[in-house]
């Protein structure tokens, strides 16, 4: 960008007010992209990003890249079915290197795009955007200390909002920290290592020298992680400080290897209401810019509602123990966290760890429920089946966002969980569909089930059917909403509105449809399910899974068994990764709506 320090200035203060308001209106992520503005600036000030490869850690805080690369008209349609994704998305814009939604990658992805620069003899710079929140979760350091020894020339930004990554300690620290960053230093460092270089046998004597400058540096003053593993380390440096940071940054890109440049930010710099709750900002709904507060009425959510629970076993029970990874608000524990600070573990984004730290505390006789998200609990897959499964401990994994989530997009969506949660023996999956059928999933798998046990429900409110008891996994495990002589709809979990008002249209055309809802998924209540069969000669199953990652050939394997003269088909996402939009649409587009189920019962009774 071909502009001076004083319009730079401006175009910083105008993508704020920009971003304030157009959030406000449309929802996203608002708190980490106010505070990345002065260094989105900066980057694409010193690199060209249509042709070097910018990776972003989870993403979210890519909103100022997007404004920066040509994408402003599209705000309208942030996170909008067929609008702009929330994330960095290469089928937008070349200038989004690589897909970003979930932590910890950033380091590992741009040092694969190094090393394909060195072997295919191109030239271009690479860059990974990482906070100290991804930091938190072990896949960055598998990266780091990998690309410390790589010798590929790559710059890795930690951007720090919360916390300081090195000890910086007294003055004589902080001294060489701003010395370190300045520009005598690093035009001193760059003549240095030309000069020696150009000397016969330069290269060797330059890596002696520099082995011997680090370990002095290193008697006198502890050292960051970074420098201990091998990088060269810039910083910390003030990350709202425009010039330095362009200064800073055309230096880490000159010196021609591994380095860490240390960014401290404020989430939710410039918008005071982000500063003083940046958590509340992080992810937002429609909000009045003018005072920060939420547009529309509060719900229970199947967060909320877990939340509560957990507060109503922990008082009776003071094995009960609680698990998050960075997401106690997300997953209806704060107040949990406040009630019982000493049995909360927010471990950060390190899901495999707290899979496994939960199988530590099952062993040695706690109660440890782990809170979730469906599509984070991908990560933890291996650490299920080794440090839970194998043991057959008491682990209640709580998986909150199971199915779509609208608006976040294919990293976001819990259409997995399923599949691969059967796969482990001995688990048990739950399906509730209402709060109430959460609360007493949650209490029984807590106090009267001893096992791995998952518990898997939606993002936000409960629909409009009827609630069961839960009576255990002796009791009935399939519920009937409706009864028909012509086709049956076999479904579970929130999909049952749908089933249900695909029912309606049915019976408008004449169709009588049964609306069988599973309670379980493991175990398959497949004799159950057979005794509402008899009678009925089609049976479609309908689930919020990707394709492959359901029940349906499993339970069809069953049924084709136990009644031979009904014919069982099936609906679900399909074998495509669903896009971002509302619910509505998304359920439209893979045809999982009403109107799409009830044409799809109509083809199966033609046939």
């Amino acid at each position: 960008m071909n502009l001076d320090d004083g319009e730079r200035g401006q175009l910083c203060d105008e993508i704020r007010q920009f971003l304030i308001a157009s959030v406000a209106k449309t929802g996203g992520h608002l708190a980490g992209n106010l505070g990345v503005v002065e260094l989105s600036v900066a980057i694409e000030t010193v690199f060209d990003t249509n042709i070097d490869r910018l990776v972003f850690d989870v993403g979210h805080q890519s909103y100022v890249h997007k404004l920066l690369t040509g994408r402003r008209a599209d705000f309208a349609h942030l996170r909008q079915y067929g609008g702009i994704s929330g994330f960095p998305k290469p089928q937008e814009s070349n200038t989004d290197a690589f897909v970003a939604g979930h932590a910890s990658s950033s380091v590992s992805i741009a040092l694969g795009m190094a090393r394909a620069r060195t072997l295919l003899h191109e030239n271009y710079d690479v860059v990974a955007v990482i906070g100290d929140g991804a930091l938190t979760g072990g896949m960055a350091y598998e990266g780091l200390n990998d690309a410390a020894v790589s010798g590929e020339p790559m710059v890795i930004i930690v951007n720090d909002n919360k916390m300081s990554i090195g000890r910086n300690v007294g003055g004589l620290s902080s001294h060489l920290s701003r010395l370190r960053s300045s520009d005598h230093y690093l035009d001193a460092k760059r003549t240095y290592r030309r000069v020696i270089k150009a000397l016969p046998g330069g290269d060797r004597i330059y890596a002696f020298s520099s082995h011997i400058k680090n370990k002095l540096k290193r008697l006198l003053l502890p050292a960051t992680i970074f420098e201990n593993m091998g990088f060269t380390y810039l910083g910390p440096a003030d990350g709202h400080d425009l010039p330095n940071l362009i200064s800073l940054l055309t230096a880490a890109k000159e010196l021609r290897e591994p380095v860490v440049v240390h960014v401290v930010t404020k989430k939710g710099k410039g918008y005071p209401f982000a500063e003083a709750d940046p958590a509340k900002f992080h992810g937002i709904g429609k909000f009045d810019p003018m005072t920060g507060k939420k547009l529309g009425a509060k719900t229970p959510t199947f967060s909320d509602s877990f939340g509560d629970t957990m507060i109503s076993l922990a008082e009776r029970n003071e094995k009960l123990c609680a698990i998050t990874a960075a997401m106690p608000g997300g997953t209806g524990l704060l107040e949990f966290q406040r009630r019982f600070p000493n049995r909360t573990f927010d471990v950060g984004i390190a899901e495999e760890h707290a899979v496994s730290m939960a199988g530590g505390l099952a062993k040695q006789g706690m109660v440890p429920v782990v809170a979730i998200y469906s599509t984070f609990l991908q990560r933890g897959f291996d650490q299920i089946i080794q440090d839970i499964g194998l043991l057959h401990l008491h682990v209640v994994l709580a998986i909150d966002r199971a199915g779509l989530v609208g608006d976040d997009g294919p990293t976001h969506h819990g259409v997995f969980d399923v599949g691969f949660l059967r796969l482990v023996p001995g688990m048990r999956i739950l399906n509730p569909a209402s709060l109430s059928e959460q609360q007493q999933m949650l209490r029984w798998a807590v106090e009267d089930y001893d096992g791995p046990i998952a518990v898997r429900y939606p993002r936000g409110s409960e629909g409009n059917y009827t609630a069961c008891d839960w009576q255990g996994l002796e009791g009935p495990l399939v519920k009937c909403h409706r009864t028909g002589g012509d086709v049956a709809l076999i479904t579970y979990g929130s999909t049952l509105q749908n089933a249900l008002d695909a029912a309606e249209e049915l019976a408008k055309q004449g169709i009588d449809a049964t609306v069988l809802r599973l309670l379980s998924v493991c175990p398959l209540p497949s004799i159950q399910v057979a005794a509402y069969l008899q009678q009925i000669s089609h049976a479609v199953i309908v689930e919020e899974t990707a394709a492959g990652s359901g029940i349906h050939e499993a339970l069809a394997w069953d049924l084709a068994k136990l009644c031979p003269d009904c014919c069982v088909d099936g609906m679900d996402l399909g074998y495509h990764f669903v896009p971002h939009g509302s619910l509505k649409e998304l359920y439209e587009r893979c045809g999982l709506d009403a109107v799409s189920i009830a044409a799809h019962v109509r083809e199966v009774l033609a046939r």
